[in-house]
Parts: C-alpha cells; structure tokens; sequence
C-alpha cells in the first residue's frame, strides 16, 4: 500500500496528517510524490499515526527494486553499480561510507599516539588530484547519475586510508580531501532529489573540513546544506546556515571567491522570503567578486566566479516579482557564451525555466510553453533532478490557465518527467 492510501484508510487529509506531524502540506505532497524522504525524526510519529510499526513504514516508504539503470558513460571505467543492485541498495552503501569515513575523520590529528604513520598508499595529494579529475567528469557529464560509481570506488579507497593515516602528520591534508569528496557525494545525491542523504553528506563534509581548519571548505559545505533548506522551503533555516557560512568564509582565503558565493546564495533565501532589500544587498555583495584579481576559485567544490550572477539576479527577480528587470536579466544570461554553447545543461534550464515561469504569471502561454518545452527537453537529455525539480515549480502556475491545450499537454510531460 502506498503512503497517500494508507493516510485516506486512517481517516487524514493531506493538511490534517501534515499538522498532526508539524509539517508544511507540501512536504507531505512529495513525500507522497516519492520526490523526498520523510525523515528520522519524523517517522516515530507517521508510524503511530498510520497504525504501523517502523519496519512497516520503512518498507511502504522504500520504492521497489529497478527494473533497469541507465548505462554509464562510455569514458567512464565501471558499471554504476552491480547486476541485480537496486537503488536503495545503492543508497544504503552510499550511507554507510559516509559513516566509517566520517568516523574516522572525526578522530582527528590529536589521535597521533595512537595509530600508527600511514602506509604509502596513496598520498593526500592523490587524493586531492583524483577529486579533481572528479568533479571535472561530474561537471561534463551529460547524466550526473554517471559518476556515481567512480565516487563510490574513490569513497570505499579513502575510507581504506583513512584507518592507517588519520593520525599521521598528513591528518589536515587527507581530512580536506575528504571535506572535498563528500561535497561531491553530495551534489550527486541532491541532483538525484536525495535531500536527506545530500545533507548527511554536506554535514560530515563540514566535519572534516573543519578537522583540517579548511575555511574556505567548511563555508562551502554549509552553502550547499542551506541549499537542501531551501529545496524543503525551510528559508528561514537556511539564512541561519548561511549566517554561520559568511562568519567562517571571513576567516579563508581572501583571494577566493567563497565569501561572494554565501551572499549569492543568502539573495535566494532572501527572495524566498520575500525581502527585496536584503536580497539587493547580498546581490551588491557577491557582485564585489569581480574586483578580485587572478583566479578566483578552483573549479571543483568552489566554482563560484560571478558569471553567473546575471542569471541569478534574474531568478532573484522572478521571485520577487519584478518581472520585467527579470527578463533582462535572463535573457542576458540566455545570450552568455556557457548558455550559449550549451556547456551547462543544468544552468540553461534553469534560465528557461524562469523565463517560462515569467510567461506563465504574465499569462503568456506562448513564451511559457517555448522555455518550459526546451528545458524539458533539457532535462530529458540530461537526467539533472535539479531542472526536474524547476519544472515543478513552472508546473504548480501552469495550473492557473484552465483548459489551454498546450498548456495542459506541457504540464501533463513534466508530470510523466517527474513521476519517471
């Protein structure tokens, strides 16, 4: 039985069952939806509302074994995973590898005493070129969900590591290379609409950039956990993080762009939450990271260089809902070389998203179904849960046009995208 005809059997409407359990209605639409998980705190609860035990909840909450995956790219060394592995078996190994390897990152240099020197294995700057090479193959791979294997075998080769040579003189350096790849892991977990496993990565991410007293890495590691704030609409929650992300950035490298990257991010949540002016200050603020001269971050847990700003000054806009100041903005950002060219698949749709949803509030069907078909299109080719996740936004205000037949035909595709 599936959660939504378990709730109608015990007698709860979305919005009663979502109060008993102290939640937005919403957030029991995608749980529902299979769009997010429930999370721990929350299942003790759900499970005496519905009259089961927690093993009945987990198995009613747990999607069925797939039938299929899709294949890896073809440049990439291994399957994803085995034969006959489901995606929630693949869950569960991603789980517990952050467990052990958060575990021992959280030993800690102070532990020298105790274990012995690292064998020679494989050297942090191994490690630290292998995440590299890592995010370089996530960033050019047309379906995230590819990479997920080489992370998993770079994870189990840095937990192995980690048990000879968390204590040696190397303890900073290979903490920071595990701060940087359980950021990776995480990306690949919140593209895949994964939020409780993306923030499970983000936080053991923070952890051991902070045994390494990485600055610069531990802000950007909160960065993305208010990012999962934001995708569960907990704005508030998510400025809270951000606040806490600006204080450590002060204290990295201020030739890095990481500072500009919290303020770009706090004028989302500020958006969200309907402040123009704070939203317009961050906005001036993370402008500023064009004053700064050379190289401003290094292209794979940092990436954050401003040329992004004008499709997020775009977005910002929409949400407040200054429209035409909007449009200018995205459709400046639509014309930029990396939009252009189609380098980022995730960033174009996102740009055609917020284009359609301009359409859609102006009640222009016409521009609304030609952004959101291409970025449909978009995320057809790409997998990207992140352009999914957009479209159901534009989805929730294509609702407002009645009986358009090509409206109605769009909302249904992203309907099928979202439910595939």
């Amino acid at each position: 039985m599936r959660l939504s005809e378990r709730r109608k059997a015990m007698g709860y409407s979305q919005e009663t069952f979502a109060h008993a359990l102290g939640v937005d209605r919403t957030t029991v639409g995608r749980w529902e939806r299979g769009q997010t998980m429930p999370e721990c705190v929350h299942r003790p609860k759900m499970a005496e509302l519905l009259r089961l035990d927690l093993t009945e909840l987990g198995s009613m909450l747990d999607p069925p074994p797939a039938a299929h995956h899709a294949q890896p790219a073809q440049s990439l060394p291994r399957p994803v995973h085995g034969p006959g592995e489901s995606d929630e078996m693949i869950r569960r190994k991603f789980l517990r590898l952050l467990t052990v390897t958060g575990a021992l990152t959280a030993l800690g240099p102070e532990a020298a005493d105790d274990i012995a020197e690292a064998v020679e294995r494989g050297s942090a700057d191994d490690y630290r070129r292998m995440n590299e090479h890592l995010w370089q193959v996530y960033q050019l791979a047309r379906s995230k969900r590819s990479v997920h294997g080489i992370v998993q075998d770079q994870l189990d080769a840095l937990a192995d590591a980690l048990k000879t040579s968390t204590a040696s003189r190397r303890a900073g350096a290979m903490c920071e290379a595990a701060g940087d790849l359980f950021q990776l892991s995480g990306e690949l977990a919140f593209d895949s609409n994964r939020y409780t496993d993306a923030a499970a990565a983000y936080s053991v991410a923070a952890s051991a950039s902070d045994s390494a007293h990485a600055f610069d890495l531990w802000a950007c590691a909160l960065v993305r956990h208010a990012y999962v704030d934001m995708s569960e609409r907990q704005f508030t929650e998510a400025t809270e993080t951000l606040d806490v992300a600006r204080t450590i950035a002060t204290r990295g490298d201020p030739a890095l762009s990481t500072r500009y990257w919290v303020a770009s991010v706090q004028a989302e949540a500020h958006a969200n939450l309907g402040d123009l002016n704070a939203c317009q200050r961050a906005l001036d603020e993370a402008q500023k990271v064009t004053d700064l001269p050379g190289p401003v971050h290094n292209g794979g847990w940092l990436r954050f260089d401003g040329s992004r700003l004008p499709e997020e000054r775009g977005a910002r806009f929409v949400q407040l809902g200054r429209l035409d100041l909007a449009e200018k903005a995205l459709k400046s950002a639509l014309d930029s070389d990396a939009l252009a060219k189609g380098t980022s698949y995730r960033r174009r749709g996102s740009v055609l998203v917020d284009l359609a949803l301009i359409g859609a509030k102006r009640h222009d069907a016409e521009q609304a179904v030609t952004h959101g078909r291409e970025a449909l299109q978009l995320a057809r080719q790409s997998g990207s849960g992140y352009v999914a996740r957009r479209l159901q936004t534009l989805r929730d205000d294509l609702r407002s046009y009645g009986h358009d037949r090509r409206v109605a035909e769009l909302a249904a595709d992203i309907g099928s995208l979202h439910a595939t």
